[in-house]
């Protein structure tokens, strides 16, 4: 499997933006996607989620702010990210992992990571 991450950019405080994430190959075995994130001197951080069954999961920094959604004829998987403030300023990551795992899906039970797209916020 092979993800792809994209849409990242500038964007001013308040602004938004939507992130995907392409999955490419074997994604038929795939049962939770998500999203991660790293800011400059810091661990990486969960985002959001999709587990199995379609149960959606967001870090309570980004819950009524962030949105989650996926096309599944397209093998992709979408954040919506409104009221963009400078703490969001990261690089974003998407996974995939073949678990099944209901709700939060932990950061070692991802099989495949994509590469990260940068996101930064200006004030």
């Amino acid at each position: 499997v092979q993800l792809q991450a994209y849409g990242g950019g500038l964007v001013q405080a308040g602004g938004s933006l939507i992130l995907a994430c392409a999955a490419s190959g074997s994604t038929f075995h795939i049962n939770a996607i998500g999203w991660y994130r790293q800011a400059p001197g810091k661990e990486r951080e969960f985002v959001a989620n999709f587990s199995t069954g379609g149960i959606t999961k967001y870090a309570d920094s980004v819950k009524g702010r962030f949105t989650i959604t996926r096309d599944n004829a397209k093998n992709t998987v979408y954040v919506q990210m409104n009221s963009l403030n400078v703490e969001d300023t990261a690089v974003y990551y998407c996974a995939a992992g073949t678990l099944w795992v209901d709700g939060f899906v932990r950061e070692n039970q991802y099989d495949y990571w994509g590469q990260g797209t940068q996101v930064t916020v200006s004030s």
